[in-house]
C-alpha cells in the first residue's frame, strides 16, 4: 500500500501521548475557584478531553459560560503553565509515533490545547521531525466533541474530509469527535474512562498505553 493510500493517523496529544489529564482537572478546579465557582474535581475530570470552549458550559450551563467562561479559560491556561513540569510522555508514546511512520502513514497530532502548551508537548515527545503536522485550539472555533479539529487535521495535509483516517485518543470526547468526522477511534485508557463507556461511544479497540498500541499496531487499521 502506498503512502497516499494508507490511512492517515490522527493522534490526540493531551492525555493520549502526554500524561496530563489529572493536571488539567486540577487546573480547571483552581481556575473556576478563582472566579468564585467550585465543582468537584471528579466532575471536571469526566470532562477532560473536551475543549475548553465547551467545558464551562458542560459543567455549569450557559449562564456560567456567559458570566465567567473567558476568565476561567485564561486562568486555566496559567494554572496549566505551572503544572507543565509535572507532565511527562506516557509509556511508549514516541514509540507509537515511530511505529505509525515506519508503516508509511501520514501522521497529524490533533490537539485542542493552547499553542504554548502544544509546543512544550512536541518537545517532550521530540515529535517535530516525526509528525507531518499538528493542530492547536487556534485552528478551530469549536473543539472536541465537535469534529472540527479532526477535519482541520486532514486539511493540513491537503487531504479531503473523507480521506481514509484513524483517530487515536483517550476519552469519550475523542471517540465522539471521531464518529462525527467519520473516523474509527482507537483509545488508550489513560483518560480514566471505563471500557464499557468507551466501547459504547464507539471505540474499536482499547489499550493500556501508547506503547501497548505500538506493539499491537498490526492488528489495527494502522497496520
Amino acid at each position: 500500500m502506498s503512502v497516499t493510500e494508507s490511512a492517515i493517523a490522527v493522534l490526540d496529544i493531551d492525555g493520549t501521548l502526554i500524561d496530563s489529564n489529572y493536571q488539567h482537572a486540577l487546573a480547571w478546579y483552581r481556575a473556576l475557584r478563582s472566579v468564585g465557582e467550585t465543582f468537584p474535581v471528579w466532575r471536571l475530570h469526566r470532562l477532560i478531553g473536551m475543549g475548553g470552549d465547551q467545558l464551562v458550559t458542560a459543567v455549569g450551563g450557559e449562564e456560567l459560560e456567559r458570566r465567567v467562561g473567558e476568565r476561567a479559560r485564561e486562568q486555566q491556561g496559567r494554572e496549566v503553565d505551572a503544572l507543565l513540569e509535572e507532565m511527562a510522555p506516557l509509556p511508549g508514546a514516541r514509540d507509537l509515533l515511530m511505529a505509525v511512520k515506519e508503516r508509511g502513514h501520514r501522521l497529524v497530532l490533533a490537539s485542542s490545547g493552547q499553542q504554548r502548551h502544544v509546543d512544550v508537548f512536541l518537545d517532550m515527545l521530540d515529535a517535530r521531525d516525526i509528525a507531518d503536522d499538528w493542530t492547536t485550539s487556534a485552528d478551530v472555533e469549536s473543539s472536541k466533541p465537535a469534529p472540527d479539529l479532526l477535519q482541520v487535521a486532514l486539511k493540513k495535509l491537503g487531504a479531503p474530509p473523507n480521506a481514509s483516517s484513524v483517530m487515536v485518543g483517550d476519552s469519550v470526547w475523542d471517540v465522539e469527535a471521531a464518529k462525527r468526522a467519520g473516523m474509527p477511534a482507537i483509545v488508550v485508557r489513560s483518560g480514566g474512562f471505563g471500557d464499557d463507556e468507551l466501547q459504547r461511544a464507539g471505540a474499536i479497540a482499547l489499550y493500556d498505553t501508547p506503547g501497548d498500541l505500538a506493539k499491537a499496531l498490526d492488528d489495527t487499521p494502522l497496520a
